[in-house]
């Protein structure tokens, strides 16, 4: 029984007529552990634009924010759909119905690859199938490591140190593409490497790896007997020419576990449904990691169940047209950035082959105001009022990622606005 409550300015104390005690609360290791490493880099920079410009975010990796890129017609109807039907309302089983998994497994199944929806566990956004491929396949009490590419997206590496699990990075070499350093992969294998994560089409890279590479890449995977993560939400998301092949396709003896989902092909990142994919030759996932992913999906207890309802027509019924546009646009947004900045002194800029963004490095050499591509960044928001992502986000200082989803007058107006700014520090 409390018997007297004493104050003062800093704290209140609860007495029980025995002791008195301040109450303290400890965060878990898991909080304390789980960093946004691109909140932790933007935050403590001093962003203050110009207030007689116009603020131009090349940052965001959510395509909807502008409002010029639009989910397809048959998106929006098969949601309506579902929603008027009253029949998702409730539960559904927490790796997804058989009628919304086997249409993953329909939409994922070409270029010889054959899907069944067994082969299929629905996710909330590829974020969270990501999230339960690290937890299904490492545990930090083993000491267990997974390699991660660098550059490259940083929640692989926020949610594998979340549970205490080390990331290891491979170098991708933008002088060719951003193809992996293969031997430099193979150096940072060991035997407590629990997986390693490849991310094709590429964020924040836009690079597209050839069948030849991947085929590469799996040789080294099936040599160290290393199950690969599969981040291919940008699949399909290929400019021109260029052709996506799944790294499913190859025939290897790797066990694979495919990530993707509806955000970025779709246009619908807030509907937050991903998947999480089993091509499983050899059948090392038959029994463990099977039920185990089916284990952890409990912890959600299931995707949205509207959009799974809608999931059949949005995956089979969305017309060849909305994605040829979706490129179309992304790809004319690439080659008019890329026509511009490779023209200012300074910088040097990477063409993409496909997704949603393009890669700049900073001579910094050229610009001795400048010590870092942060510093260079803030000034170029303060001056320009344009803001683009640095590349110490993705583990590439020096670099900075620029997004090619706003409309064309903006890239143009902030490549124009970088030209200026260039040309005020630029030195020979």
């Amino acid at each position: 029984m409390i018997d007297s409550v004493t104050k003062d300015k800093s704290r209140t104390v609860l007495t029980n007529g025995h002791n008195e005690k301040a109450w303290k609360v400890v965060a878990s290791e898991a909080a304390k552990n789980c960093k946004n490493y691109i909140r932790d880099i933007v935050d403590n920079l001093v962003l203050e634009p110009n207030p007689d410009k116009q603020v131009i975010a090349l940052s965001l990796g959510d395509p909807t924010v502008y409002g010029n890129l639009s989910p397809s017609k048959e998106s929006v109807e098969a949601v309506l759909e579902a929603i008027e039907s009253g029949k998702c309302n409730g539960y559904v089983p927490t790796v997804g119905t058989e009628e919304a998994r086997q249409a993953v497994a329909d939409y994922l199944s070409f270029d010889g690859v054959q899907y069944d929806y067994k082969d299929v566990i629905l996710c909330s956004g590829c974020s969270s199938s990501i999230d339960l491929c690290i937890t299904v396949l490492a545990d930090a009490n083993k000491n267990h490591n997974i390699l991660t590419p660098n550059p490259g997206f940083p929640i692989y590496r926020t949610l594998a140190e979340s549970y205490g699990i080390e990331v290891r990075s491979y170098n991708l070499i933008p002088e060719e593409g951003w193809i992996i350093d293969l031997a430099h992969l193979e150096s940072q294998i060991d035997e407590n490497t629990a997986a390693l994560v490849i991310n094709n089409p590429s964020n924040p890279c836009g690079s597209v790896f050839s069948e030849n590479h991947l085929r590469d890449i799996l040789e080294v995977a099936y040599k160290y007997k290393v199950p690969i993560i599969a981040d291919e939400i940008y699949e399909r998301l290929v400019f021109e020419s260029t052709r996506f092949v799944s790294i499913a396709a190859l025939n290897s003896h790797v066990p694979l576990l495919i990530c993707g989902g509806t955000g970025k092909r779709f246009l619908v990142p807030g509907w937050r449904l991903g998947w999480i994919v089993f091509h499983d030759p050899v059948g090392a996932f038959d029994a463990e990691i099977r039920r185990g992913l089916g284990c952890l999906s409990q912890k959600t207890i299931g995707c949205n169940g509207i959009v799974q309802k809608a999931l059949p027509k949005i995956l089979l019924s969305t017309s060849q047209s909305f994605y040829d546009d979706v490129t179309t646009i992304l790809y004319n947004n690439a080659k008019l950035a890329y026509k511009i900045i490779q023209d200012i002194e300074g910088l040097t800029v990477y063409m993409p082959d496909g997704t949603m963004y393009m890669m700049v490095k900073i001579q910094l050499e050229r610009f001795p105001q400048f010590s870092t591509g942060l510093e260079f960044m803030q000034r170029l928001m303060e001056e320009e009022s344009v803001f683009c992502l640095p590349g110490e986000c993705f583990g590439a200082p020096g670099f900075m990622r620029i997004i090619i989803t706003i409309p064309s007058e903006l890239i143009k107006e902030a490549c124009d606005r970088m030209r200026e700014f260039c040309k005020r520090y630029y030195t020979k």
